[in-house]
């Protein structure tokens, strides 16, 4: 049984806890600011096992991150622990040559209260609260203004990035999902060379005013729309921002 109290104290969350549209953003935003995205477990060579009680014991009580199908896995846990009906949803991500992945790329969240939202904290930079499962609609959050196209019985995921030019996040069915579907696909991003995730290692996380983060050597930081970047010098500076900025000791 999931203990809610410690899983709200890791993402320092003391508000109310009732399933309601308030509770949900503030969980939401709450996951999002505490929790980081990071692969850093590939590059140990530490496997990743999509099993509910052990990605909920890695982000509570190791106080570590993971990639989507470990956030994402262990907030619909504690979303259902709060009484919200949870959907785990495939979704595919673009590619750069073109295309998108395939089914199972990335695991995202419907949470239907009196209409659905899309819920998702394990996806890197995205919306800090959730959004209307409505398409159509362009809806201002903190990190942006996105939107929901309808693509016959799929919906794409877009973000604003110029005046009337929208960038692609990714594509998604309203079929339900059980965690172990995405199994392949997550032992596949953990081992494939042509898996970026095997290719760099990240942490990242929003910040009240920005984001932070760690992609290989170096450290960008993102305030109020202002990115700073700097290369580290070892592998021991490296450790410490980990240790400081992340609260994770490898």
């Amino acid at each position: 049984m999931l203990d809610v109290p410690s899983y709200l104290a890791r993402i320092n969350y003391s508000g109310s806890t009732a399933p309601t549209i308030e509770t949900l953003r503030a969980v939401h935003r709450a996951h999002l600011l505490t929790v980081p995205f990071e692969n850093l477990d590939i590059e140990l060579a530490r496997k990743i096992v999509l099993e509910e009680d052990v990605i909920v014991r890695k982000v509570v009580e190791l106080r570590r991150g993971g990639f989507c199908y470990e956030l994402n896995g262990a907030f619909a846990a504690l979303l259902r622990a709060l009484g919200y009906r949870v959907t785990l949803l495939s979704a595919r991500v673009p590619r750069e040559g073109g295309g998108e992945g395939p089914e199972f790329d990335h695991l995202t969240l419907r949470i239907d209260l009196d209409q659905p939202w899309l819920a998702d904290v394990g996806f890197g930079e995205l919306f800090l609260e959730p959004l209307r499962m409505q398409a159509g609609l362009e809806q201002q959050d903190p990190a942006g203004v996105f939107r929901l196209v309808q693509l016959g019985e799929r919906f794409q995921l877009e973000k604003a990035v110029a005046e009337g030019e929208w960038k692609r996040q990714y594509s998604f069915g309203l079929r339900p999902r059980r965690l172990e579907e995405f199994a392949g696909m997550c032992h596949y991003h953990q081992t494939s060379p042509e898996s970026h995730f095997t290719q760099n290692r990240i942490c990242t996380c929003a910040r009240p005013d920005g984001r932070i983060t760690l992609s290989g050597m170096k450290l960008i930081l993102t305030r109020n729309g202002h990115r700073e970047e700097r290369v580290l010098g070892s592998e021991e500076d490296w450790a410490d921002i980990l240790a400081e900025q992340f609260g994770i000791h490898l």
